[in-house]
C-alpha cells in the first residue's frame, strides 16, 4: 500500500456539536427509580445525576481532546472502511511492534497511561531494552474507525483488519499482540489465524467458551468458575443479550440522549472496576466522561454492538475444538467479568508462558492499574525478543 495512502489524523469537535450536547444535557429527563438499594437495577439516578451535572459545568472536553492529540494518530482505508490508529515509535535499542486492542465499552483513550509505559519504559524506571513500538487501532465500527452506513465487523473479521494493518500497511512481518474484553477475542483470533505472523499474545481476559457444560469431570477450582459463570450469565449479561439481539433499537436511544448512553455505560464502570462499589474509586469522572464522550461525538455506539450481534448469530471465534497454540500470557486482576482457572484456559491457550494474579484491578485494567499491566506485558514478551 502506498504511503500517501496513511493520513495523519487529529481530533477537533465542532463547538456546535458540544453545544447541542449541553443542551440536550440541560433538557434531561431523568426516570423513577424504585425504592431499592442504588445501583441494585442499574444505574443509580442519584449517582448519574451528580455525573451529568459535572458533565455539564466541570467536564473540559478540549482538555481531553488535546491528550488525545498529542499521540501520533492516522486513518487508513482498509477492508472497505477508513480505520484510525495511534503508531508511537519506541525508544530503546530493538523495539518490539506490539498492536494493542481494546474491548467495549472502550477506545484507544482507555491507553493513554499504559502507551507511554510501554514505548519508553526507561522513563517510568525501566530497562529501554524491554521498549515496544505501539500500534493502538480504534476496532472497526468504533470511534474513530466508523462512519454511518459503513460496513458491520465481526471479532473475525477485526483481526482479519488487523493482521492486514500491521503487516500489509505498516510493515511489521511479526508482532506482538495484547488485549482486554473483545481486545483480548482479537489478539486470540491472531494467534489462531495467522500464527506465523505473532511473536506472542498477551490477554486481561480469557476467551474461553461460556457454557456451563463445557467440561464433565470437575477440579474444585473450575466448579468454583462455573458458580461465578452461572451468576454471570443469570445477573450480567442483559446487555449482551438486547446489543446481540436488537442493536439498533437500542442505538436510538443512546445515539439521541447522553444521559441515556452515560447511564448505559458508567453502569458497567462500576460492575466491572474494583471500585468498592463507588467508580470513582477505580477511575476518575474526566476518564469515565472522556470514553462516554468518543461514542457520543462520533455516534459509534450503535455499530459497536456488532460483535456481540456476530458472536450471537455465528460461531465462537475460535472454532470449536481448535486451540490458540502461540506463546501466550495471562494476567488476571480480581475484579474482571469472569476468571477461568488455568487449567481450563489449558484447554483453548496450550502454549501458556506467564500465568499471574494480582491482587486489585478490574475489567479496566489499563486505566485502573496501568504500571501494572506494563510491567506484566514487559516480563512477557522480554522472554520472547
Amino acid at each position: 500500500m502506498p504511503d500517501n495512502a496513511l493520513r495523519p489524523f487529529k481530533l477537533s469537535v465542532p463547538e456546535s456539536v458540544l453545544e447541542d450536547l449541553r443542551q440536550r444535557l440541560l433538557n434531561t429527563r431523568l426516570p423513577d427509580e424504585p425504592p431499592l438499594d442504588p445501583w441494585s437495577t442499574g444505574t443509580s439516578v442519584a449517582y448519574l445525576k451528580k455525573l451529568l451535572a459535572y458533565w455539564l459545568d466541570g467536564y473540559d472536553w478540549r482538555a481531553q481532546e488535546a491528550q488525545l492529540n498529542a499521540f501520533r494518530q492516522f486513518t487508513v482505508p482498509l477492508a472497505g472502511i477508513d480505520v484510525h490508529f495511534i503508531h508511537e515509535e519506541g525508544k530503546g535499542p530493538n523495539p518490539m511492534p506490539l498492536l494493542l486492542c481494546h474491548g467495549w465499552p472502550g477506545s484507544v483513550m482507555e491507553f493513554q497511561k499504559l502507551l507511554p509505559m510501554l514505548t519508553d519504559p526507561a522513563r517510568f524506571g525501566g530497562d529501554p531494552a524491554d521498549a515496544f513500538s505501539v500500534i493502538a487501532p480504534s476496532l472497526p465500527g468504533y470511534v474513530f474507525s466508523f462512519k454511518p452506513g459503513q460496513r458491520r465487523f465481526s471479532i473475525e473479521d477485526i483481526a482479519e483488519t488487523f493482521a492486514a494493518l500491521m503487516t500489509d500497511v505498516i510493515g511489521y512481518q511479526r508482532f506482538g499482540a495484547q488485549g482486554g474484553d473483545w481486545g483480548a477475542f482479537v489478539a486470540s483470533r491472531l494467534g489462531f489465524a495467522f500464527p506465523d505472523r505473532m511473536i506472542g499474545i498477551h490477554l486481561n481476559l480469557l476467551a474461553v467458551r461460556r457454557d456451563p457444560k463445557m467440561v464433565d469431570a470437575l477440579t474444585p477450582e473450575e466448579k468454583v468458575f462455573l458458580e461465578q459463570l452461572n451468576h454471570f450469565l443469570k445477573e450480567e449479561t442483559g446487555y449482551q443479550w438486547i446489543q446481540g439481539t436488537r442493536p439498533t433499537t437500542l442505538a436510538f436511544a443512546l445515539t439521541d440522549s447522553p444521559a441515556g448512553l452515560a447511564a448505559w455505560l458508567s453502569e458497567k464502570f462500576r460492575t466491572w472496576t474494583d471500585c468498592d462499589g463507588n467508580p470513582e474509586n477505580a477511575l476518575t469522572r474526566d476518564e469515565m466522561l472522556t470514553g462516554i464522550m468518543l461514542y457520543w461525538v462520533t455516534g459509534a455506539i450503535g455499530s459497536s454492538f456488532w460483535p456481540y450481534y456476530a458472536r450471537m448469530h455465528g460461531p465462537w471465534p475460535i472454532p470449536a475444538g481448535s486451540t490458540v497454540d502461540v506463546p501466550t500470557g495471562y494476567v488476571e486482576f480480581p475484579k474482571e467479568i469472569l476468571r477461568p482457572p488455568r487449567s481450563m484456559g489449558e484447554r483453548m491457550y496450550t502454549d501458556i508462558r506467564r500465568w499471574t494474579v494480582m491482587p486489585k484491578g478490574g475489567h479496566f485494567a489499563a486505566l485502573e492499574q496501568p504500571e501494572a499491566l506494563a510491567a506484566e506485558i514487559r516480563a512477557f514478551f522480554r522472554a520472547l525478543r
